[in-house]
Order: structure tokens, then C-alpha cells, then sequence
């Protein structure tokens, strides 16, 4: 035992870690060369465009993100200097914020969805048969109700 770990428990803990950053620096190099965006400006604009009426509160982003919810607000901000979302106040409560996807925003992220898209199927979906990607699908939903 080295570290306190196994070393199947190390290589399967090393293995995720080091796929993590592999796959996140892939994805940055591919949005940033196509699209001009960045891994998190493209995740915002996905997880707006996936939502009824485009909007979603401000601190329910940064709970889907691995931004802080001040992060979050920056990137917010961002964003919405370059006409791709607008924020607007919770009028529910006056606390917090909305940020809404512009149709401009929408237009960029479908652009950039199509090209990534491609990307993300041919470096690491298309790596996984079907049985393979069910069993991925049940590990990650495993991690996210822990």
C-alpha cells in the first residue's frame, strides 16, 4: 500500500486525475481555437441555451459550475460585455440575479456547440462503445448523488 491507497485505487484516483486535466486542456485548446471562447464561457452559454427561456439564476450556475458563485458573476459580467448574455434582477426576491442568454449569445454557442460537438465525439465519446458509455453515464450519476 503506497500513499495509503491500493494501487488499483492508485491508478484508478491517478487515472481520473490525470484524464481530468488531459481532457480539460483538450477542450480549451478546441474552443479557444474555433470559437474564441473559453471551457467556462462555453459551459455557461451551454447550460443557458439548455434551459426554458435561456435564463438561470446566477448562484444555480455557479452550483452546475466548478466557478464560485463569484466566479461566476465575473464571468456573468463577461459575457455580458460582449452582448452574449444579459443579467437581470430576481424580481421574486431582489437578492439575486438572473443571466439570460442573448440572441446573439444563443447564435455562438450554436456555432461553437456544432464544431465541439464533433471534437468532444471524436476525442472521447467515440473512444467508448455503447455498454461502455451506459456503465460511464451510471458511475458519474453514482458521484453526483454522493
Amino acid at each position: 500500500m503506497k500513499n495509503g491507497f491500493s494501487e488499483l485505487e492508485q491508478n484508478a484516483w491517478g487515472g481520473f486525475l490525470g484524464t481530468y486535466s488531459h481532457i480539460n486542456r483538450i477542450v480549451e485548446a478546441d474552443l479557444q481555437e474555433h470559437s474564441q471562447l473559453t471551457h467556462v464561457e462555453f459551459e455557461v452559454l451551454l447550460r443557458l441555451y439548455w434551459k426554458e427561456n435561456h435564463r438561470l439564476r446566477i448562484q444555480d450556475l455557479a452550483a452546475q459550475s466548478i466557478l464560485t458563485r463569484s466566479g461566476v458573476s465575473r464571468m456573468v459580467a463577461r459575457l455580458e460585455k460582449a452582448g452574449l448574455v444579459t443579467r437581470e434582477e430576481a424580481s421574486e426576491d431582489h437578492r439575486g440575479a438572473y443571466a439570460i442568454l442573448t440572441d446573439e449569445g444563443a447564435a455562438r454557442f450554436q456555432s461553437a456547440a456544432q464544431l465541439h460537438m464533433a471534437f468532444v465525439r471524436e476525442s472521447f465519446l467515440g473512444l467508448f462503445n455503447e455498454e461502455e458509455l451506459r456503465q460511464m453515464t451510471a458511475f458519474w450519476k453514482r458521484l453526483e448523488e454522493k
